[in-house]
């Protein structure tokens, strides 16, 4: 057994309104630079629609993440055979219109405009080029066109709908749309560090976070066409790869990352995990339809003294081992089992959960003309306006057998508020669908108080990161400290 740490996330699309507030700290903070204009580390996409960059869940197009031949895995995007005759080009990587051009406008034209009958426009200029442009598309361009058939019919996870349930999930009455924020998953067989050629990207062992050395970066790109979530974006000005850092200077010093810390909805989660690496390939090896539960296997029991054993014995610090065990992320995924991993098909075992939202009710019409929805409080998971089907592609590999668990779960719960609160739904009821779906009335509290009346502290266990005995591996920690906050005497160089 090796027992290592890895910091993780839950992301709660119940209470997620869209408003882009993570997108936007996390833009402020680090791609406010000349050549990464058009990225968004952390991105808000608007689901049933095609994202950012568009259709990037299609890996028949982008060749990303890992597959299965004869037993073994392998990348999707490179290998052996491909190496020379690709080494000047990838043609599976997204170009700048599957992103899209960003823009600015020309302010100035609002105040230098001559004297005349209309009002000044400032017209949109691209950040590339400096040229007039008509904007065609945009960071979460679904929102707009939310339902639609320019857009939200072209989201590959809809193919594994009927025409029915793809007619019922666009009839005007009973139009839906949830919001899926997405960062880099910081997983635990990353596709993007196993591509790379130069060795520039890493997984830090104290953490698991996945970082890019710049300074060792050849702009290969192959990290953009493996990662199968395309969080790893090339930056057109320095010729280097940069991607999600989820913030380390700040969990170094104890904060949440920007993102997380700016969450108007209090949708995010962070949390330390304890798992074995020894099972990463052979979890990466598992079918389909086992392989949620074969990736909770990995996450080990905190609270297990011969974890715990194990745990210090490769390094782990009490600290970290005592942060495990008031996880909130632990209790999400291991414990309760309502938070589920994106397209964990795509095998690089990623270490960001979500929780799946409950959506409305499908209404229908009658010959009368009249709207009818469901008689009961609080309607079946089977009758929601989004298909089971189409969450169990996003979030259960094909198999909605783990969706609608965390969606009965969910709604037990809410059932068993509705009791205690309002008192219009009997306890005979609560406890019946409590035991359906397979909780307690002691559990449905607390998932009640993490979900709604969590504190900071509560969201976010950061443990202590100790940096000075990974330093220690290296340097002097004296020396090291002496020269903190200096950073590159000169900045990286493009190319070779």
């Amino acid at each position: 057994m090796d027992v290592r740490s890895q910091i993780s996330m839950v992301f709660h699309l119940d209470k997620c309104i869209g408003c882009h507030t993570c997108s936007i700290a996390c833009k402020n903070i680090w791609t406010d630079r000349k050549g990464t204009e058009y990225m968004w580390w952390n991105n808000v996409e608007t689901k049933p629609g095609t994202g950012y960059p568009t259709k990037w869940e299609d890996q028949e197009k982008y060749r990303g993440g890992w597959e299965l031949k004869g037993g073994k895995l392998s990348l999707k995007s490179t290998g052996r055979a491909r190496i020379v005759p690709n080494i000047f080009h990838n043609p599976s990587l997204p170009s700048m219109d599957d992103y899209y051009e960003p823009w600015t406008y020309k302010y100035e034209d609002l105040f230098n405009a001559p004297e005349g009958p209309d009002q000044p426009t400032a017209l949109p200029i691209s950040m590339v080029t400096g040229k007039y442009m008509d904007v065609e598309a945009g960071p979460n361009w679904d929102d707009d066109l939310g339902g639609s058939p320019v857009y939200a019919e072209n989201d590959p996870n809809l193919d594994g709908l009927t025409p029915e349930q793809r007619q019922q999930l666009f009839a005007i009455e009973r139009l839906v749309f949830f919001y899926f924020p997405r960062i880099c998953n910081h997983c635990l067989n990353p596709a993007c560090v196993a591509s790379c050629p130069s060795g520039a990207l890493y997984k830090r062992g104290e953490d698991g976070i996945v970082l890019l050395d710049q300074k060792r970066c050849r702009a290969w790109r192959s990290c953009v066409a493996a990662c199968p979530y395309k969080k790893t974006y090339f930056n057109w000005y320095t010729g280097k790869s940069e991607k999600c850092i989820l913030c380390y200077p700040r969990l170094e010093t104890g904060q949440a990352p920007a993102c997380f810390h700016s969450c108007v909805g209090r949708i995010r989660y962070l949390g330390v995990l304890l798992y074995d690496a020894e099972m990463i390939e052979t979890v990466g090896k598992t079918d389909d339809a086992n392989l949620i539960d074969a990736h909770r296997s990995m996450i080990l029991d905190p609270f297990n003294p011969k974890i715990i054993e194990a745990a210090r014995k490769n390094g782990i610090h009490d600290s970290t081992i005592q942060a495990a065990q008031m996880s909130p992320v632990y209790k999400f995924v291991k414990v309760w089992k309502i938070a589920l991993p994106p397209h964990i098909e795509f095998r690089t075992l990623p270490m960001l959960f979500y929780v799946p939202a409950l959506s409305p009710v499908m209404a229908s019409r009658t010959e009368d003309g009249i709207l009818n929805s469901s008689e009961d409080l609080f309607h079946d998971v089977e009758s929601s306006r989004v298909p089971l089907a189409y969450l169990a592609k996003l979030f259960g590999a094909g198999h909605d057998g783990k969706v609608r668990y965390a969606l009965r779960k969910q709604k037990a719960v809410r059932m068993y508020r509705r009791m205690l609160t309002v008192g219009d739904v009997d306890r005979e009821t609560v406890d019946r669908m409590l035991r359906e779906a397979d909780t307690t009335a002691e559990e449905a509290e607390m998932i009640y108080r993490l979900t709604s009346l969590c504190t900071f502290e509560d969201r976010f266990v950061i443990p202590p990161a100790h940096r000075e005995e990974a330093i220690e591996m290296m340097k002097d920690p004296y020396e090291h400290k002496s020269s903190v906050g200096f950073g590159f005497l000169s900045a990286p160089k493009r190319g070779l």
